[in-house]
């Protein structure tokens, strides 16, 4: 019996032991190089601090005597020095005795070195003799280039990160061979013992047990395999007796009973079958239910709670002091967390659908902002020849009432499949008010939707062809998922396409309006764009900003600027700015794709220039401008709810088992202004609430000793604490969920994994402000 290598149980422990093995060696390997760059960066003041020591006395006898020529001997002597580029002594009138210097040491790898220790580091110190400390006789100067300690810490850095992949790498190698011959090899044993035998013959041999395992859990399998296996042989042959007596005595009463009556007892034979055959499909679909019920609940609680803490822990680093290069890799972890939580969000919902469970919520939101926001995280998804932009209606409300959640998931389906089978062109996505209430537009250039494949594209888990999946990927959900949100909310979803000329989809939502369209901005100035008529750019400018108050003027990519008068030029074509500068002195804002800007010496030349990227959205269009037209406007920013607390900062007892989700929430709520008590179960948390004043709790549904749910039941039934907001934390977000946390007494629902915007928005709604001090609405 063949399996693949990577369906095999050994496999899948290796793998998951590596895992885990791979990122605990990483960890400890950036630890290690992260205490070693701190040795080597006190070592370098420390070795420069003993050379200026030593040169001291020699330097101040040389400044007392005035001794131009042993004072060129000694900067010489510490030019030695691979770390000295420059040394000079001067005397107390301010004139040089003596100085040398050298040109620094260039190495490709030198730019790490520079960005981690700096360039060049500078110590002086005065001069005085023993004697006389108080009379300063001049200074001792010395320029270092770190360079000389830098290079030794990078190839320090470079072998521990080198060694710590190739253990993880040996280890998955004996991993996966002691898995096989402990795991795998046995079992194909079994099996095909099992696979050779006839079920329907009696036989009462049993399965030979690999050696080595009588004892352990295949051992048990064997021996429960050989017990079932000799009740069916017992059970054959009863059946085979009984078939035999039955006959029998149907030959014997064959004379007596008449002919209608064997008629009779045939129908009554097989009407007792069929109701058994309802029964045992009643029973079974009843199994099939609470194990599918089960299963679901499961997978979203040991799903939720390590993604939890992932992109707790990834969120929280960064916000903390990170490289260009490591924001960019902890970005793009978090990114993939978020698509991961979508994806897991999408199978629970399409069950929810199918269960007919589907609940939605009615909330106020800015949709121009969710699509705006939605798109830019997307955006890295788009391939480099792949223009995507947002064309907000100036007129949209400014909040639209709905359930959030949805909206975004509508969004996020539409556009990463439009990005996905969209290799050049464009990708637009268009929201409108219509009659209806808001219809968004998604439209690409991309492949295409041949017609026999339209009515399939909607169906779970498949796509318009079979090679789709294996060129593009993708699950399948997304459209099935989105046709069936948008038939929730009494909307539509529509499809026009091409075969090779791309497609648009069209969801039409009765949104209704909450707050009126937002006032436009005052600008004033002169635009010029540099770009094709058919750009999404040219099309998103020239919807706003005339309607910001500005001039605008495009011009084409090829088009000369003499003559052309403007405050400010924006362009999407790096390759025609190098022309420019000579004929245009105003500022250039260049709009770039995904992680495309220009490197240090072309934007240099080209100053003054900002580089954003694309999608633009309506707010960092706006920015750019006011900084570049020199109309920026100052304002401060406001406190949040939480900071406006009455005199003190808000106590949140944080009940929670898990040791990272405990560090994810404390990093959140610190960062919110809140002071943490922290307890492990429910028997500590009701031992926190009799000992100081808590504003809010943060409720774990799981937990060892005491559960969530008891701990809520008794602080209720306690009646000590009859307007204390309890916050149920739990990785369970079915709707069943929500229900039991409320029978408990809980006042709200956070499902992990959770952002800190959703906590924010909890706390604001829950902890009490000076103007409302209630507990909670």
């Amino acid at each position: 019996m063949d399996i693949s290598i990577t369906q095999r149980l050994s496999f899948k422990q290796a793998s998951l032991t590596v895992l885990v093995a791979f990122i605990l060696g990483t960890a400890l390997s950036v630890i290690q190089v992260g205490i070693d760059y701190a040795s080597e960066d006190a070592s370098i003041n420390r070795e420069i601090s003993a050379l200026m020591e030593i040169s001291h006395n020699p330097a101040a006898r040389i400044a007392y005597n005035i001794d131009a020529e042993l004072a060129q001997e000694l900067v010489l002597g510490l030019l030695r020095s691979p770390a000295v580029i420059s040394a000079e002594i001067i005397d107390n009138s301010h004139m040089t005795l003596a100085s040398v210097s050298r040109p620094p040491d260039t190495d490709r790898y030198r730019l790490f070195s520079d960005f981690l220790f700096g360039e060049r580091r500078h110590f002086e110190t005065p001069l005085f003799v023993s004697h006389s400390p108080q009379e300063a006789l001049g200074l001792l100067r010395l320029e270092v280039d770190t360079y000389a300690f830098g290079s030794h810490f990078l190839r320090r850095a470079m072998l521990t990160l080198l060694t710590g992949f190739a253990r993880s790498l040996l280890l998955s190698l004996i991993l996966l061979v002691l898995f096989y011959f402990m795991l795998t090899k046995p079992l194909t044993e079994v099996i095909r013992a099992l696979s050779g035998r006839d079920l329907h013959t009696p036989n009462h041999s049993k399965l030979p047990c690999p050696r080595g395992h009588e004892r352990d859990e295949i051992g048990i399998l064997v021996d429960a395999t050989n017990q079932q296996l000799s009740s069916i042989a017992m059970e054959i042959e009863q059946r085979y007796a009984a078939e035999n007596r039955l006959t029998e005595h149907l030959n014997a009463l064959e004379n007596v009973v008449a002919a209608r009556t064997g008629e009779l007892e045939a129908s009554n034979t097989r009407l007792l079958e069929s109701n058994r055959e309802l029964q045992q499909a009643k029973r079974t679909a009843l199994d099939m239910a609470l194990a599918r019920s089960a299963f679901l609940a499961n997978m979203s609680h040991e799903i939720r709670t390590p993604l939890n803490g992932l992109l707790g822990m990834l969120a929280l680093s960064l916000d903390g002091p990170l490289s260009n290069e490591q924001r960019q890799q902890l970005s793009i972890a978090h990114d993939s967390g978020k698509i991961l939580v979508e994806l897991l969000n999408d199978i629970l919902d399409l069950s929810k659908f199918e269960a007919g469970q589907l609940e939605l919520e009615s909330l106020p939101f800015d949709l121009g902002t969710m699509v705006e926001d939605t798109a830019s995280l997307l955006s890295q998804n788009a391939l480099p020849n792949v223009e995507l932009t947002c064309l907000i209606d100036p007129q949209l409300p400014a909040r639209v009432l709905g359930d959030p959640t949805r909206v975004r998931q509508i969004i996020s389906n539409l556009l990463s499949n439009a990005l996905k089978f969209t290799r050049f062109g464009r990708v637009d996505i268009h929201v409108d008010s219509s009659p209806a209430g808001i219809r968004i537009t998604v439209r690409d250039t991309g492949i295409g939707i041949a017609e026999a494949a339209r009515a399939r594209i909607y169906q779970p888990f498949a796509q318009a062809e079979i090679g789709i999946t294996r060129q593009f990927g993708g699950t399948g959900l997304g459209l099935a998922l989105t046709r069936r949100l948008c038939e929730a909310m009494q909307g539509r979803l529509e499809l026009e396409s091409r075969e090779g000329f791309g497609s648009k989809f069209c969801a039409e939502l009765p949104l209704p309006s909450y707050a009126p369209a937002p006032a436009l901005p005052a600008l004033k100035g002169r635009i010029a764009a540099l770009s094709s008529a058919n750009s999404g750019l040219s099309e998103l400018l020239g919807r706003l900003l005339p309607a910001w108050g500005l001039t605008y003027q495009r011009l084409d990519t090829d088009a000369s600027l003499l003559g052309i008068t403007a405050d400010l030029l924006i362009s999407d074509c790096p390759e025609c700015l190098p022309g420019m500068r000579p004929v245009c002195n105003a500022p250039i804002l260049l709009v770039t794709a995904y992680g495309s800007f220009l490197p240090g010496e072309q934007a240099h030349a080209l100053a003054p220039l900002e580089q954003i990227a694309r999608p633009l959205s309506r707010h960092t269009l706006l920015q750019a401008l006011r900084r570049g037209l020199g109309q920026e406007m100052e304002s401060a920013p406001a406190p949040s709810p939480i900071e406006q607390q009455s005199g003190r900062r808000a106590r949140v007892l944080l009940v929670e088992d898990n040791p990272v989700n405990q560090l994810v929430a404390k990093g959140m709520l610190g960062k919110l202004g809140c002071e943490v008590v922290l307890a492990n179960h429910g028997g500590e948390a009701l031992s926190q609430l009799q000992q100081g004043n808590i504003d809010l709790v943060l409720m774990d549904c799981n937990m060892p000793v005491m559960d969530g749910y008891e701990a809520s039941r008794r602080v209720r039934q306690g009646g000590h604490h009859p307007g204390l907001p309890i916050i149920a934390l739990t990785a369970n977000a079915l709707s069943d969920e929500r229900e039991r946390c409320r029978a408990a007494g809980m006042s709200d629902y956070l499902a992990k994994p959770f952002r800190r915007e959703e906590l924010a928005a909890l706390l604001e709604r829950w902890l009490p402000t000076p103007a409302d001090p209630s507990a909670a609405p």
